[in-house]
């Protein structure tokens, strides 16, 4: 199975160390210059020639698919060059499928690679090691990435546009431990899933409550009522306080739901809450009343914000009747920011060179991004990244509360939450 692991899995402070001081070899090598490696992408995109980038995702695979990130890259490239370009430059995306396996990723970022381009921006892969150590080696940044694996965080060359699944399940800890009873966490038996527990956990500690049950499922499922069976009575098991399961299984989320209505009925009423990715609008319409009253964490405002109406009128005019977008869905707007940021870093290049190298080098530098409002100020230079050293990339540790009421998923609390302390004691 896709990211399946036999040998026994380290525990996660050692992989950070491990990711640290390999990642701090490479700060060493760029600072030598000499040595170590042909830096890539440093003239693609210089002069007025074109701007060429890539954005990966999944698509057609058997697990979690996120078509929708390559087409919004494509669309917000239209968009920009109807409109003359950046800086008169016109914006090249190539997208690639890493089809969710480690060989996959590494064989688009080779591609990214030998394509010379900019950056990766907007991308979505639960195997970051692969996708970024050729990234590192060609000095190409990776911007916006979608937040699943610790090498987002711990890379001197990912410039992440969120906090990632770390934030959204320390948020939603935090928020489940002041209204449930025993809570079950029924993840993906995978490597990146093998990390979800700790930060559940360090957002339920935070709030003075137990730990969660974790409950492991096959990734690619069809059904899962044994699993929803073993988390109701997990989560019932105290018949006191009402419990809470807690399913974040990606795309599968939704046919695990499927199993855990049925199964439902017969047990005592518990709460359901997931992260958002797992969940989003489209899945609460195609679905009832499943997710009524569930609580979700995502990164950004909900769907229906007004802020977001530049991109909804983007998509509208540029992407009409291309039903891989959604502009509910997570990964979409992670792209839409992640683009976003990438616009803006080549702007403040102005009539200079635009290449891998002087767009980190202004990001580096402590470019601030203005987002419209859908996160915090972005900047990246070593003051305004967080005390976490499990999550030393982490500049945005903001998240949004939300829930599901008559069918609609809407803020259950205004503005943002910020998690940061809580990524600083899980680190």
């Amino acid at each position: 199975m896709t990211g399946r692991h036999s040998t026994p899995h380290h525990p996660r402070p050692r992989r950070i160390r491990a990711t640290m001081l390999s990642t701090g070899a490479l700060v060493a090598c760029a600072s030598l210059a000499a040595g170590c490696g042909v830096v890539s992408g440093v003239t693609g995109g210089s002069g007025d020639g074109p701007v060429t980038v890539m954005t990966m995702a999944p698509e057609k695979t058997r697990t979690t698919n996120k078509p929708g990130m390559p087409a919004m890259a494509k669309t917000y490239a239209r968009w920009v060059n109807k409109g003359g370009g950046i800086n008169g430059r016109e914006l090249n995306v190539i997208t690639c499928n890493e089809r969710n396996d480690s060989v996959g990723a590494a064989a688009c970022a080779r591609r990214a690679v030998d394509e010379n381009v900019v950056a990766v921006v907007g991308s979505y892969s639960q195997y970051g090691r692969s996708l970024l150590s050729p990234l590192e080696a060609a000095g190409i940044p990776y911007i916006g990435g979608y937040g699943l694996t610790y090498d987002e965080f711990t890379s001197p060359n990912s410039y992440p546009v969120n906090g990632g699944q770390p934030a959204l399940l320390a948020g939603l800890g935090r928020e489940l431990a002041k209204n449930c009873g025993p809570v079950t966490l029924v993840r993906p038996d995978t490597i990146a899933g093998d990390d979800l527990p700790v930060l559940l956990d360090a957002g339920l500690t935070a709030g003075k409550h137990a730990e969660a049950g974790d409950l492991r499922a096959i990734e690619d499922a069809t059904e899962y009522s044994r699993h929803a069976e073993d988390a109701i009575e997990r989560a019932t098991s105290d018949p006191t306080k009402k419990g809470c399961v807690v399913p974040a299984l990606g795309d599968r989320t939704n046919t695990f739901m499927d199993s855990f209505r049925r199964i439902a009925e017969d047990y005592p009423a518990v709460r359901t809450a997931t992260v958002l990715g797992s969940v989003d609008q489209s899945v609460i319409n195609e679905t009832g009343r499943t997710y009524e009253g569930a609580y979700v964490t995502g990164w950004y405002p909900a769907s229906s914000d007004a802020r977001w109406d530049a991109m909804r009128d983007v998509i509208q005019k540029e992407a009409f009747g291309d039903n891989r977008i959604d502009a509910s869905d997570a990964g979409v707007q992670t792209t839409w920011i992640a683009y976003t940021v990438l616009e803006k870093t080549i702007e403040s290049l102005g009539d200079g060179e635009v290449s891998a190298r002087t767009v980190r080098r202004a990001l580096d530098d402590g470019l601030k991004i203005d987002t419209g409002g859908l996160t915090p100020t972005l900047s990246w230079a070593f003051q305004d990244l967080i005390a976490a050293s499990g999550f030393p990339r982490v500049i945005n540790s903001n998240v949004t509360f939300q829930v599901v009421r008559d069918g609609q998923l809407v803020a259950a609390r205004k503005g943002f939450t910020n998690v940061s302390r809580i990524l600083e004691n899980a680190g």
